[in-house]
This record gives C-alpha cells, sequence and structure tokens, in this order.
C-alpha cells in the first residue's frame, strides 16, 4: 500500500495501444481497470508504483508487444498538488464502487426479513442467500485491491457486506430449527406380546 502522503508516491505512466487487435485492446481495458488506472487520455494513465502493480503492468507490457501492439512505462514522481488531485480521483473512483456494493445489501436484508417472517427460512433460501452473499465478497476483494489510499466508502461497504453475513447467519439457524421442527418423529418399534402356545 502507497504511502499516505500522495507528495511521497511513485507513479508508473502507462501508456498502451494494441494496434488493430481489438480482443487485446479489450483485455487491456479489462486489465487496467481491474487495477483502477486513473486515465489522464486515451490510452494513458497512472498507477502507484507498487509491487503488484508494477508486476501485472510488466505482464501486461510483455503481452502487448509480443502482439501488434505498442506499450511504454516511466516511472514518475509527481509534484504535490498533482499527486493529491490523482490520488483524489483515484478515492473516488472507488468511493462510486463501494456504494455500488452497498446498495444491494439493502434489498438482500430486505429479503431475508421477508422470509423469515413469512417463515420460510428454508435451506433452499439459505443457499440462494449464501451465493448473494460470495458475489459480495468476490466484488468487495475485488475494489479493497485496488484501494491504494483507503477511500473513506470503504468502511460503509465492509460494514455493510458484514451486516449481511450476520443476518445470514441468523436466518440460516432459522433454516436449520424449522427443517428440525418439520422432520418426521422417528418410528418407534412395536411391541407384541410373546406368543403361547395353545394346546388341544
Amino acid at each position: 500500500m502507497p504511502s499516505g502522503d500522495p507528495d511521497r508516491v511513485a507513479w508508473l505512466l502507462v501508456s498502451v495501444s494494441a494496434g488493430a487487435d481489438a480482443s487485446l485492446r479489450v483485455a487491456i481495458w479489462r486489465q487496467l481497470h481491474k487495477l483502477g488506472a486513473v486515465y489522464l487520455q486515451n490510452s494513458v494513465c497512472l498507477l502507484p508504483d507498487v509491487p503488484l502493480v508494477a508486476e501485472t503492468i510488466d505482464l501486461l507490457v510483455t503481452r502487448v508487444r509480443a502482439g501488434s501492439g505498442q506499450a511504454q512505462v516511466l516511472h514518475l514522481q509527481l509534484e504535490a498538488n498533482d499527486a493529491e488531485g490523482i490520488v483524489a480521483e483515484q478515492r473516488g473512483e472507488r468511493d462510486g464502487e463501494y456504494a455500488e456494493v452497498v446498495a444491494p445489501t439493502t434489498a438482500f436484508l430486505d429479503k431475508i426479513r421477508s422470509e423469515t417472517m413469512r417463515g420460510r427460512a428454508t435451506y433452499a433460501e439459505v443457499e440462494e442467500s449464501e451465493a448473494d452473499l460470495a458475489r459480495f465478497d468476490r466484488w468487495l476483494a475485488s475494489i479493497c485491491a485496488r484501494d491504494y489510499f483507503g477511500a473513506p466508502g470503504g468502511g460503509a461497504a465492509r460494514a455493510a457486506v458484514e451486516t449481511c453475513r450476520d443476518a445470514l447467519a441468523t436466518f440460516e439457524s432459522a433454516a436449520s430449527r424449522a427443517d428440525s421442527a418439520a422432520a418426521p418423529p422417528p418410528a418407534t418399534p412395536s411391541t407384541r406380546l410373546p406368543s403361547v402356545p395353545i394346546k388341544s
């Protein structure tokens, strides 16, 4: 994670062009978006010079050059005002992404409350909610990985997902109790009197 002081952050200026290769162009766009690049203009962006980013960019540059594209990477130290502006933009973009995570968690919690009130805490509903929670976790993890400067929205997003996790745990317990209550009682062996031979 870069230093909290934007003035001390080292940067990578990345310029990539895919040429006529459409699939390479999409791959470049996806990778730079995943890293949280801040675009200065078309095909030119800035990223913090941290090990994971630098390694990923090296691989991307190798792929671009091996294909039909062109790539250049410069190592920079920005002026304080410029760095602060880039950091603010990066945080703003992450805050927007964090807000997109928080939004569906409200519907998730509403659904669990509704199903609980209607007595529909079932294993099938638990499985469906687990899939939604796993999606939230993956989504949040991908944003956190490119949140290099601690965007303030991260705390709210993590808290929202944890609230969903707690609600699902309670819902799962209710489903378990409901399944146990609905299960038929165990069969008991019938008691028979011993047979007595009849004398003729």
